[in-house]
């Protein structure tokens, strides 16, 4: 058995290998067709146009669903290991809402382009990126109160060394960006698909462009510490029928129940 075939490892591999190649397939054909610069140009650049755009939502919309679906079985995982600690139980649901709101966020971002409607995509962004930091906070604290009876010290400061990645990267995105577009380099920014290195204004830019790139490694670098943890871990869903057929209510169902079990006890 390979090591992503056990337990349920293939997600955080799945969505980290999606996402990465929604981002790569989406640049190299925004490349190709000249429709961005080459030189490290906004992710949200390379899928603005078609038909990098429609290949950027659908890609970007599965990647979604993986990560509701990782958070969901992490979520699960860390529920069972600690099912008598209110606080780690508090902070678990906290994450879980917190991940779900992100990937919300990255559907956002995926369907509402920058350049069409600006700030719906700005608040996409936010919500993937700055609710999602947030989620990694609430994560890494997890693993801090968990070791080392329950994790091991190493995936803590892995995870702790990625979540000030992000936030370095946040930072430097967002004061490069409160520059870029403030006016001092002109107006309707938000447009420009192409820059010049001689342009006023080109050093922000390549921060802030630099900066994102690095945010969403830093993302997907965070979610390979989860493989380790995935490895030990498996669901399954458990039927129950309420009727023996579909035409049946439920209460008929619960009445011939008891009528068996009643005839079961005499």
């Amino acid at each position: 058995m390979w090591w992503f075939q056990q337990g349920l490892s293939f997600l955080p591999v799945a969505l980290v290998v999606w996402s990465a190649a929604s981002f790569v397939f989406s640049y190299i054909t925004a490349i190709v067709l000249h429709h961005v610069d080459p030189l490290v140009p906004y992710i949200s650049d390379t899928g603005t146009i078609p038909p990098e755009r429609c290949l950027f939502g659908i890609m970007l919309d599965v990647s979604a669903f993986l990560g509701i679906a990782t958070m969901y079985v992490r979520y699960k995982q860390v529920s069972a290991l600690s099912p008598e600690n209110p606080k780690i139980l508090r902070l678990n649901k906290l994450g879980l809402l917190l991940g779900w709101m992100s990937c919300f966020g990255l559907c956002i971002i995926a369907n509402f382009q920058k350049c069409v409607l600006y700030y719906i995509h700005v608040l996409g962004a936010c919500l993937t990126f700055g609710v999602g930091s947030i989620y990694m906070l609430v994560q890494t604290i997890l693993s801090y109160l968990m070791q080392p009876e329950l994790h091991s010290k190493d995936i803590f400061w892995a995870r702790l060394a990625v979540f000030l990645w992000s936030c370095s990267s946040v930072l430097s995105m967002f004061v490069s960006s409160v520059v870029l577009y403030s006016g001092l380099y002109g107006q309707n920014l938000v447009q420009k698909l192409h820059w010049d290195s001689q342009e006023r204004g080109y050093t922000p830019h390549i921060i802030s462009t630099v900066s994102e790139w690095s945010l969403a490694f830093s993302f997907l670098s965070f979610f390979l510490t989860y493989i380790r943890d995935f490895q030990k871990i498996s669901l399954r869903a458990v039927v129950s029928l309420q009727g023996q057929t579909l035409h049946e209510s439920p209460e008929n169902f619960r009445a011939e129940e008891q009528a068996l079990l009643v005839a079961g006890s005499l």
